[in-house]
């Protein structure tokens, strides 16, 4: 337990360090942690398909995701209007090099290894990708940022309260065969932690701007994005829990003590800032 919190806490020092870098210095200091998680993610990934996946296609998929989300972050900087039609012409170029090893290395590869360099491919990499965008987001992006990285504590907190408090009487399983410790109540409490994150996120966001009194109209928009933040990260945790029941491994990695690995760590926030990028741009789409 106190490895726990003590990994917890530099963690949690670590993502405020970064997000101070990031908007009193330059948004790149946040980049290149997304490149540490996809560097470390990348490497729990192939590590846990062990022999499954040929060398060469390790090696592939050991460039190429960190790839995506270094081309993505420098050529928005320096590019700007080009960085989509760049990146995605990187990504498509690592998987047909991977489809053409089936050619080049046909006796050490196969469909199925294939297969499972595309996932080690494609998680976490293009998840995290979608991170840098919210990075790269012209505005609100402090906030997308605190919405993936705030609520999902919160979210987590509550499930873990509410299933302690009413799971023996609601013990109705979220996904029993993936995760049979996970409840529908504490589910439930995830989605009202959501909200309360949300609510304190606008508080501490709008305090600070000195604005408060004039952005009450926001509040549901806080709380309703809190809620689907929830979701989607109790989503994201199931389908790694997913992944690694179908591997036959309880954690990821080893690197953060009494959390397991990195991707063990930031499993939840994967799929959270898909929902957060989505919302903000369409906010942005329509209201500016």
């Amino acid at each position: 337990m106190l490895k726990r919190l003590l990994t917890g806490i530099c963690y949690l020092a670590v993502l405020i360090g970064f997000f101070l870098l990031k908007i009193f210095v330059h948004r790149l200091f946040f980049d290149a942690l997304v490149l540490a998680f996809t560097v470390l993610g990348t490497y729990e990934m192939l590590r846990a398909f062990g022999e499954k996946i040929a060398p060469s296609q390790k090696i592939t998929v050991g460039a190429f995701a960190p790839a995506i989300v270094l081309t993505y972050a420098l050529c928005d900087e320096f590019v700007y209007a080009y960085a989509p039609q760049i990146t995605f012409v990187v990504f498509i170029e690592g998987a047909a090099i991977l489809f053409g090893m089936l050619v080049f290395s046909h006796e050490r590869t196969g469909l199925e290894s294939t297969g499972y360099a595309a996932t080690c491919y494609l998680y976490p990499s293009a998840f995290l990708l979608v991170l840098s965008a919210c990075n790269h987001l012209p505005v609100y992006s402090e906030l997308a940022i605190l919405f993936v990285f705030a609520v999902c504590p919160f979210a987590d907190s509550l499930a873990l309260v509410f299933g302690m408090l009413f799971g023996k009487k609601l013990p109705a399983k979220m996904a029993p065969s993936v995760s049979p410790n996970k409840t529908l109540i504490g589910g439930f409490g995830g989605l009202v932690g959501g909200a309360l994150g949300a609510i304190c996120i606008f508080f501490a966001y709008y305090g600070i701007a000195g604005t408060l009194e004039m952005k009450w109209g926001n509040l549901a928009f806080f709380v309703f994005l809190g809620i689907l933040t929830a979701a989607f990260a109790e989503f994201g945790d199931l389908a790694e829990s997913a992944i690694k029941r179908k591997l036959g491994i309880k954690d990821m990695g080893k690197l953060l003590p009494g959390h397991g690995g990195v991707l063990d760590r930031i499993d939840s926030t994967l799929y959270a800032s898909l929902i957060v990028c989505f919302v903000f741009v369409l906010r942005i789409m329509t209201t500016g």
